[in-house]
């Protein structure tokens, strides 16, 4: 296994963040209307559906979990 591909999967919420990428660069909000990424994300585009949002959601929790100290004994969350 390569040395990059090794350090990426101890990047916290990295699959989290790559399921999110992948889900917004699909959706009809980037694909027919346009915009940026970051906009669908900012906004309640339309186009963007209810997994994106949630996925969204989770990633968000995921990269608040890394801020709380709490979580340093129980270990990150995501995947």
């Amino acid at each position: 296994m390569d040395a990059a591909q090794n350090e990426k999967k101890h990047i916290p919420c990295s699959g989290l963040r790559k399921e999110l990428k992948d889900c917004i660069m699909s959706s009809d909000c980037v694909l027919k209307n346009g915009h940026s990424p970051k906009e669908c994300l900012q906004t309640q585009s339309e186009g963007v559906n209810s997994d994106c949002r949630l996925t969204q959601q989770a990633f968000f929790e995921c990269k608040r979990s890394l801020l709380d100290f709490r979580n340093r004994f129980r270990g990150s969350k995501g995947y």
